[in-house]
């Protein structure tokens, strides 16, 4: 698999969609429900092949287009490993950057994201994971941060 980015703020498995004079990604209806992506804002993508042999490099990176042209977000394609957090399950994570609600974000296995409220970037903190989406994770601290 590609290395991904420390500086990642969102990780998803979607499709591509060819609607003739432009392409279309498939962007997860909770993604915007939950305030992970805003509407109103632009966004760089970065395209990663799904080809069996899991060592292809990034193949394609671009901004998103204006706000007016962003299509109605659809469910994503099932991920064939599923999320690799648990509802209950405790780990330690490591909060590595602030969401656009202030909350912090940790990435573990695969860059999947762990949504932590209260907690800021440099905190390693105990977490029970409280609701596991598609694409994110949800938890609550159980015991006190450290800050590395």
């Amino acid at each position: 698999m590609p290395e991904i980015s420390d500086t990642l703020r969102l990780l998803f498995e979607t499709s591509l969609d060819d609607e003739g004079d432009r392409y279309t990604v498939a962007i997860p209806s909770e993604l915007v429900e939950n305030g992970s992506i805003d509407t109103n804002q632009s966004y760089r993508v970065a395209l990663l092949s799904a080809a069996e042999d899991e060592s292809t490099e990034t193949i394609s990176s671009a901004e998103t287009a204006a706000p007016s042209s962003v299509s109605r977000p659809e469910p994503a394609q099932s991920h064939s490993q599923g999320p690799p957090v648990e509802e209950g399950e405790v780990r330690t994570v490591s909060i590595d950057t602030l969401g656009d609600q202030g909350d912090g974000i940790a990435k573990v296995e695969r860059g999947f994201i762990v949504i932590v409220p209260g907690t800021k970037p440099g905190d390693r903190v105990e977490v029970e994971i409280t609701d596991v989406k598609e694409t994110v994770a949800f938890a609550e601290t159980v015991g006190e941060a450290t800050v590395r």
